[in-house]
């Protein structure tokens, strides 16, 4: 069970001597700091990168996820190096980014995969993070056999290179395909030593999914939650956190358990400016989850 920051302080005497009369665990120690996926500012970001991201500092965010990099294109304008020295600048790291995976599930190819390996490992990141399947690639239950397979091998092409492969869900992959699921054929067919699993909380909800019972019956592989709540009146739509149907606190209560090592906030859309949005997810997470 996570403690609360109010409780920390006082519990972590007790908890150290406990740890001297207990086996030794290899979950993760749950994460004192918060994350952005940059996504949720996707709008901002092209004109003003620099602005945005001190202005994700501002908001209290001492980690990023970022999207969206090409070749021709980098960081927003910006390449690894100078991206990496903005981030030290505004007291920033970002452990994890999502990388578009298209060339190597549709043509086997690894042109694109290892350029996104040597920026995400030239920025400092330890997870290069899968987004996204297009349809075409998921019609039926082999389709994620095959998945499986190539985030498999560029697993090994990470490990090759320091970095760790993982893998951000929607809600398609729990759809049934007979008696399992596209998310239980990747969890079983992928390499637990290699492939990791960022939890969109959001989608796992939306798909009618308890994240904890996901976490009890794969202990280890969730490193990266998103955190994302659902609007209340429109379960199609996000809110702030705290602020919807998601009940955070007992997801959170199994973070040791997942393994959590990075909790990453997102937010799609806003009926706020969206960094008093962000600023008011980030004071909620910290307050009252972390």
């Amino acid at each position: 069970m996570m403690n609360s920051r109010r409780t920390f302080i006082k519990q972590t005497g007790m908890a150290a001597a406990a740890a001297l009369l207990l086996p030794s665990f290899t979950y993760a120690k749950s994460p004192k700091v918060l994350g952005l996926q940059l996504y949720t500012l996707r709008a901002q970001l092209p004109a003003d990168v620099r602005g945005v991201i001190a202005k994700v500092a501002a908001a209290g965010y001492k980690e990023v996820e970022t999207f969206g990099y090409s070749v021709k294109n980098k960081y927003w304008g910006l390449d690894p190096m100078a991206f990496k020295n903005l981030l030290i600048e505004n007291g920033l790291k970002a452990p994890s980014g999502h990388y578009s995976v298209d060339e190597l599930m549709t043509k086997g190819a690894t042109d694109d995969l290892k350029a996104f390996i040597e920026a995400a490992s030239a920025i400092g990141s330890e997870y290069l993070t899968v987004p996204y399947l297009a349809e075409p690639w998921r019609q039926n239950a082999d389709d994620y056999k095959k998945i499986a397979a190539k985030l498999n091998m560029a697993a090994e092409m990470c490990k090759a290179s320091g970095l760790k492969l993982a893998y951000h869900n929607h809600d398609f992959e729990f759809k049934p395909w007979g008696d399992t699921t596209g998310y239980e054929i990747l969890l079983k067919e992928t390499d637990k030593k290699l492939v990791h699993f960022e939890l969109d909380l959001y989608w796992a909800v939306r798909s009618g999914n308890d994240p904890a019972k996901l976490f009890a019956a794969n202990p280890g592989r969730f490193p990266m939650w998103h955190v994302k709540d659902m609007d209340k009146a429109n379960n199609k739509i996000n809110t702030e956190v705290g602020s919807g149907t998601i009940d955070f606190k007992a997801i959170f209560k199994s973070a040791k358990v997942a393994g959590l090592k990075h909790a990453i906030m997102e937010q799609e859309n806003f009926s706020l400016d969206p960094y008093v949005s962000i600023k008011q997810s980030a004071d909620y997470i910290k307050a009252q989850l972390l």
